[in-house]
């Protein structure tokens, strides 16, 4: 078994050489990589079964769903690879140039990281996504699955270094680390002079030990507390469409709502409906309600904390707001930053929520499912940032590159 150390050494060599591929070539490698990935379905399946048996009565059944694979989701994840493929080189790009008056010719150009981290949890697409974006925009990867998911993982890597080989270009633009542990994270986090960025993909628990704990930079992800308002001039339909598709169409990924809030004057006549239709679908949600919505249905008293919590669950909050300013006040005290959106047919009110609540995504009149690099228009993405310096909300290609600057002159001295 190789160490996480030695791992590290060999994405280290291999920077300069993923820095300096050419589009074309950075291209014909991502479709050899999605071709791999359908070539190798039968292995990649086999490795996510056992993977899926092994967690088991270990994980929710949210948490499978997570992790499971299908032929689908294969040809969904060679279709964004393909996809990143068709996107613009976000490396080279000119930033910005300027001559200066001694003549000094300055240009801000984009380049890449280097060698970047991911530490991941049970969600093997991640792995593929990653090092799609990874390659397109320079970077060498070095991916940390959660054990979960190793099995699927190290299938994903070996197709795509198999692609790699046959285009005659370092397997090790793709590395996975061997040990299972909680030391190989720790390795990662403290391996400074090997990462340049570390980017953890989880819940709050790995999100919070990275930021807290990490030598080496890092971006903060993932962890989503995402809130609907609905307001008094809400048209009904239309929000309990939205309040259901943000809840319960795959609670466990990060743009799920977890809270709504609803609008006083409204709450009588609304919570009764909320309640139904939540109730009435194929999988039934949990109403956790303040003392005031209690009061109007029936539902499990909220506990202190469940405003403050992830659920990852069909577990919705609900609590009733005085108006659009008490909810921006609600969520500025709760929210992680994510998403959040306001359903209301008021245009005031909707430039208010827009204008004051700080968080990556904010939305009107729209669930906050669509918080995705795909449905951003930029292809899969590495994740979303809830954090302001660098990145924030979904991490395209973009987002996976620094700058420098180059400065041409002729013998000026200062």
């Amino acid at each position: 078994m190789k160490t996480t150390v030695d791992i590290l050494k060999e994405a280290r060599m291999t920077k300069a050489c993923a820095a300096g591929l050419s589009t074309e070539t950075k291209n014909a490698l991502l479709n050899a990589m999605a071709d791999s990935l359908i070539d190798c379905s039968d292995r990649i399946l086999s490795e996510n079964k056992a993977d899926l048996e092994a967690a088991k009565g270990k994980i929710t059944e949210v948490m499978l769903d997570r992790l499971a694979l299908s032929e689908k989701r294969l040809n969904d994840m060679a279709d964004a690879i393909r996809e990143v493929a068709v996107h613009p080189d976000p490396v080279g790009r000119i930033l910005s140039e300027t001559e200066r008056p001694n003549g000094l010719r300055i240009q801000k150009i984009s380049v890449a990281i280097g060698v970047v981290a991911i530490i991941y949890e049970s969600r093997p697409n991640v792995t593929a996504d990653a090092a799609a974006l990874l390659l397109k925009s320079g970077n060498v990867c070095v991916l940390r699955p959660g054990k979960e998911a190793w099995r699927s993982a190290k299938a994903i890597v070996d197709a795509l270094r198999d692609a790699a080989k046959k285009q005659n270009l370092p397997e090790t633009l793709f590395n996975i680390t061997e040990d299972t542990t909680r030391k190989s994270a720790q390795e990662l986090m403290g391996a400074v002079g090997y990462v340049d960025l570390l980017i953890p993909r989880g819940g709050a628990g790995l999100i919070a030990a990275c930021v807290e704990d990490a030598k080496v930079p890092c971006i903060e992800t993932g962890t989503g507390i995402c809130h609907l308002y609905i307001d008094r001039a809400a048209d009904f339909e239309k929000a309990l469409s939205i309040i259901e598709n943000a809840k319960t169409s795959r609670p466990s990924v990060c743009n799920a709502a977890e809270v709504c809030l609803i609008d006083r004057p409204i709450a009588k006549s609304f919570l009764p409906l909320l309640q139904k239709r939540l109730l009435s679908g194929k999988h039934p949600v949990e109403l956790r309600l303040d003392t005031e919505a209690a009061g109007i249905i029936d539902g499990t008293p909220a506990g202190e904390n469940d405003f403050d919590t992830e659920f990852l669950d069909y577990i919705l909050a609900v609590r009733i707001i005085d108006g659009v300013k008490e909810a921006t006040e609600h969520i500025a005290r709760h929210s992680t930053g994510h998403s959040e959106s306001i359903i209301t047919e008021d245009p005031l009110a909707a430039e208010y929520f827009l204008k004051n609540v700080d968080s990556a995504a904010v939305y009107h009149n729209v669930s906050t499912r669509f918080t995705d690099g795909g449905e951003f228009g930029l292809g899969c993405e590495m994740g979303i940032s809830t954090q302001k310096l660098h990145a924030r909300g979904p991490m395209g290609l973009e987002a996976l590159c620094s700058y420098k600057y180059l400065i041409r002159g002729n013998g000026q001295i200062r």
